[in-house]
């Protein structure tokens, strides 16, 4: 009868760890995703807010991908949509002069997405760097979620 229970016990502990890792599986892109509406009527007083508020933050807009157009080039039609790639010296410093630390330069710069929807809203949306910096330890984490905490606190004068 021992025997029995541990073996029960043992596949109940497999059905739920494999259940876990399912449910963790399709849970992450929401959790690594972040959207916010953004807290004006069009999409154009976002962009042009964002960009005052990130430089007045200190950061640089490194280039913006405008989609629309790209994609406009290539036969597509889609609504706005405008990719920012930031950059805060001081912190890419702290992780770019140390080696093992490179290992997360494709992270590298910071990447915001501004957006329209179908519903006539504008939307901003974003990596969560600060949970995505937590495995990584040391300087890395260290140095992305303090990162992240100033990045954020600009997105939150442009959102709801």
């Amino acid at each position: 009868m021992n025997k029995q229970v541990a073996i029960a016990g043992i596949g109940g502990l497999v059905a739920g760890l494999i259940v876990m890792a399912i449910v963790g599986f399709y849970s992450l892109p929401g959790m690594m995703m972040l959207e916010d509406q953004s807290r004006y009527d069009d999409f154009d007083t976002t962009v042009e807010q964002f960009e005052q508020k990130v430089r007045d933050a200190g950061w640089s807009i490194l280039t913006v991908h405008d989609m629309q157009e790209t994609l406009k080039g290539h036969g597509h039609d889609v609504k706005s949509v405008k990719i920012f790639e930031l950059c805060s010296a001081r912190y890419s410093a702290e992780i770019l002069k140390l080696d093992d630390e490179r290992i997360v330069s494709p992270l590298m710069p910071c990447r915001i997405a501004i957006y329209e929807k179908n519903d006539g809203n504008t939307y901003i949306s974003r990596m969560d760097s600060e949970l995505l910096a937590r495995p990584f330890g040391g300087v890395i984490k260290d140095v992305m979620q303090v990162a992240a905490v100033e990045i954020e606190d600009v997105i939150k004068q442009v959102i709801r």
